[in-house]
This record gives C-alpha cells, structure tokens and sequence, in this order.
C-alpha cells in the first residue's frame, strides 16, 4: 500500500527551503537539507520539483506574485507609472528574500540568475511593454517615447540592480529603497499630467 501523501507537502518544501537559502545562500543549500528541514523523504522532494533549481524559481515567482498583488491590492489596476515603481519597493522590501536577491546576489542566489537563459527576462521585458503601451492609450505616459525603449531602460535597471551588490559593493535596504524611489522619480518624466 503506497504512503500518504503529506499535507501541504509543496508548500512545506518552499518553506524550508526559503528559511535555507536565506540561511546559507541558494549554491549551500541541497535538496536532502530542505527534505529534513520539511520533515519528509528526500525523494518526496522530487516528486515536486526536479531539483533545487526548480524550487528556487518557484520561491522567487511566488514573491514576484505576492509583490504584484501588494502593488494591485495598494494602487489598483491602473497605477501611475511612478506610484508603480514606489509600491513596488515597498512590498519588496517587506518580502526578506525578494530584498536579500537583490541586496546579495551571490550569497543568496548563487549564479542562478545569470545562467537563466530560459526566456523567462525575454517575457517579462514584453509584459512590460505591452504595459507600457496601454499606459500611452490611457494617456497616462507620454506619447513621443517607443514603450519599446522605456521598457529596455527600466528592465535593464531593475536587471542591473541584481547584480550591482557583487560589481558595486554592498548594498543596504535604505539604499535599495531609495535607488527604486529615484527610478520611480526618472519614470515620473514620462508620465503626462492629468
């Protein structure tokens, strides 16, 4: 007779291993740590996720959801670019590995990042442009910039921001804050007065 499966065994398995990874980083952290911290089989591990990679994506696409419902939930639908960008480092700021991902990139994410070639920065780039068209059809934005070269400037930035902690320095979440602050005050250029 086959085991029963465990309650809320996927959500128990990003739960540990969100503790881990913020713990000791994404490249310390194995599939057999999470399986003990969960309080199941390793091999129930995989009958979730294919590796520790697949968990990571879903932890971190689990606070790219949770982020973006913070900002609907806080400005609505039809968020002015600026306010967008504010509430955006606000609810990131509340999410401890949404922030640690970008304040240490190494430490926490390892090279997970950069050797993502999946496509995954491709669609999210595309989701923005197209965003950013409908704010020109509402009139929210300006109409004499390509939504296609605004989104490059803001994508590139926020891409930027993954990797400034290892190229610049450390960063500290005052600092994060206010970096996203001043690209919601550079994106405020492009917004049309209402």
């Amino acid at each position: 007779m086959p085991r029963p499966r465990v309650p809320d065994r996927r959500a128990r398995i990003l739960d540990a291993a969100r503790t881990l990874v913020l713990a000791h980083g994404f490249d310390a952290m194995s599939v057999a740590a999470i399986a003990e911290r969960a309080g199941i089989a390793k091999g129930a591990v995989y009958l979730e996720f294919a590796g520790k990679r697949e968990i990571l994506d879903a932890l971190l696409l689990q606070g790219n959801v949770r982020m973006a419902d913070r900002v609907r939930s806080e400005l609505g639908d039809h968020p002015r670019l600026s306010d967008a960008c504010r509430a955006t480092a606000r609810a990131l700021l509340d999410d401890p590995l949404m922030t640690a991902a970008f304040l240490d990139d190494r430490g926490i994410l390892g090279s997970h990042v950069m050797e993502e070639t999946d496509g995954r920065y491709r669609e999210r780039h595309q989701r923005v442009v197209q965003w950013f068209r409908e704010l020109q059809e509402r009139g929210l934005i300006v109409t004499d910039v390509d939504p296609r070269t605004l989104a490059l400037a803001l994508s590139s930035t926020t891409i930027g921001l993954l990797s400034a902690a290892r190229l610049l320095g450390p960063l500290d979440p005052a600092l994060l804050e206010g970096t996203i602050d001043t690209i919601g005050r550079m994106a405020a250029a492009f917004e049309t007065e209402t």
